[in-house]
């Protein structure tokens, strides 16, 4: 019989956020696949876990992705986790669990935290229908075309940010959506954590003044 493929959220900032399930999980498994086995290691130190890691990010995923595999064929379960958040949402995850199923390899959902979802339900704007669109391109002119084109839903729109870049996204979303109220969060759940509505420039005089910290959801409604 082969393994199974857990699929393990993890807290994005606030330990308290894991699940009682996922802890179990991650205790009981022969193997925790991570995007940073630092991070990791951390987490499952906090917990007093000592489950061995393995690293599975963007630039090793297609050499550590069958060697993965062959462990779930050989009846060895596997935990894939993220350094926060939900597998498979803005990560390689995906391809793992695709190869799995194709394989015949169980594989099992652990719920629990997400930037998206946390986001959402805070910022006081229609969730009914949404659209996650990740990060934004990083080339300026791929930006805008790709704003323009998400201008046209009429659902609210969610994106990631890094510090990096928010100022320059957030200078193209005014351009392409006007001074449209918008919802910043920043370091969900974390001690520094803010959820800001108001116009893209407001946002960016605030950050400009404030220094730029920490990791960015946007909420744009539609």
């Amino acid at each position: 019989m082969t393994g199974t493929l857990f699929v393990v959220a993890t807290p994005i900032g606030n330990l308290e956020d894991v699940t009682l399930r996922a802890l179990r999980v991650l205790r009981e498994v022969d193997l925790v696949a991570c995007e940073d086995t630092r991070r990791t290691r951390a987490l499952l130190a906090h917990f007093d876990i000592h489950t061995p890691t393995v690293s599975y990010y963007e630039h090793n995923k297609l050499a550590r992705g069958p060697q993965i595999l062959r462990q779930l064929e050989d009846g060895k379960s596997v935990a894939l986790v993220t350094d926060a958040g939900t597998p498979g949402i803005s990560d390689p995850g995906f391809l793992l669990v695709r190869e799995a199923r194709a394989a015949g390899v169980p594989v099992v959902p652990v719920p629990g935290a997400s930037a998206v979802t946390a986001a959402l339900s805070a910022a006081g704007v229609p969730a009914d229908r949404f659209v996650f669109d990740g990060f934004p391109p990083v080339k300026p002119g791929r930006r805008l075309n790709r704003l323009r084109a998400l201008r046209e839903l009429e659902t609210t729109l969610v994106l990631y940010e890094s510090p990096h870049r928010i100022l320059a996204t957030l200078e193209a979303i005014g351009e392409v959506f006007g001074e449209r109220e918008i919802v910043v969060a920043r370091e969900l759940t974390k001690h520094f954590e803010e959820i800001v509505r108001a116009t893209p420039a407001a946002h960016r005089a605030r950050l400009e003044a404030a220094g730029v910290r920490g990791e960015f959801t946007v909420v744009i409604p539609g």
